[in-house]
């Protein structure tokens, strides 16, 4: 089984892939698409070099890698994706033999963790205008988008986790809830920049509170983002 989460940044994406990573039986691959985005764009992010020099810059050599062997002779491959990575040139069609998942949350949140780590976000940074595209792509492929919500995985980590195992035909596993504190062997090289929250963790974090005020100069990137949170909400998987 390959399970491909899109999710944008900072949402509760790499503790997830830790979630998964923990499990005897899968493998994990953290951004592989992330050189050839910096590649492709031109964008400056930190540590951009380094990341660079990587993974491949080329994305059908990604693909390749992505749609071959499951690493380590593992049953599962999780592989977690950032949507605003896809961008006019990186292939589709491969998605079409993974279970594709998606890990939304509330913009506001996700403007708020992302400017303390990088300024001025845009909306094409969040990745929200592209989780929407991948989520309607699939959807037209006659797949059926399974859609976990950050906020509810915090507030009750083993009953979304087993409702998420079961939407996709997978045992759930109690290793999942946890993990050794420190990282992962599959963070990609950015890790030390935007993970230092998750490497001092061993378990999901608590629920989380009222949403962050978003300062004005950021309120058009929230107002852009909230119709395709909001669309993908509509359809998520419920902590009930």
């Amino acid at each position: 089984m390959k399970i491909a989460m899109w999710s944008g940044p900072r949402n509760l994406s790499t503790a997830m892939m830790y979630a998964f990573g923990n499990r005897s039986d899968c493998a994990v691959v953290d951004e592989p698409f992330y050189a050839a985005y910096l590649n492709m764009t031109g964008i400056d992010h930190p540590m951009k070099e380094d990341i660079l020099t990587s993974q491949s810059q080329d994305p059908h050599d990604v693909v390749r890698d992505l749609s071959g062997p499951i690493p380590d002779e593992k049953k599962v491959y999780y592989q977690k994706h950032m949507t605003q990575h896809m961008v006019e040139g990186v292939p589709r069609d491969w998605m079409r033999d993974l279970t594709n998942v998606f890990l939304i949350r509330h913009p506001a949140r996700v403007i708020a963790s992302y400017a303390a780590k990088r300024e001025n976000p845009t909306i094409s940074d969040i990745g929200f205008e592209q989780q929407s595209e991948l989520f309607d792509l699939v959807s037209d492929w006659g797949q059926t988008p399974i859609v976990v919500d950050s906020h509810d995985i915090r507030e009750n980590p083993r009953e979304m986790l087993k409702k998420l195992c079961k939407s996709i035909d997978l045992p759930f596993s109690e290793d999942m809830l946890s993990w050794p504190e420190g990282g992962h062997k599959a963070d990609g090289v950015w890790a030390s920049h935007w993970y230092g929250a998750v490497w001092k963790s061993t378990g999901f974090a608590g629920a989380e509170g009222p949403l962050p005020e978003v300062p004005d100069y950021l309120q058009h990137v929230l107002d852009a983002a909230l119709p395709h949170y909001e669309k993908m909400k509509s359809v998520k998987l419920y902590n009930t």
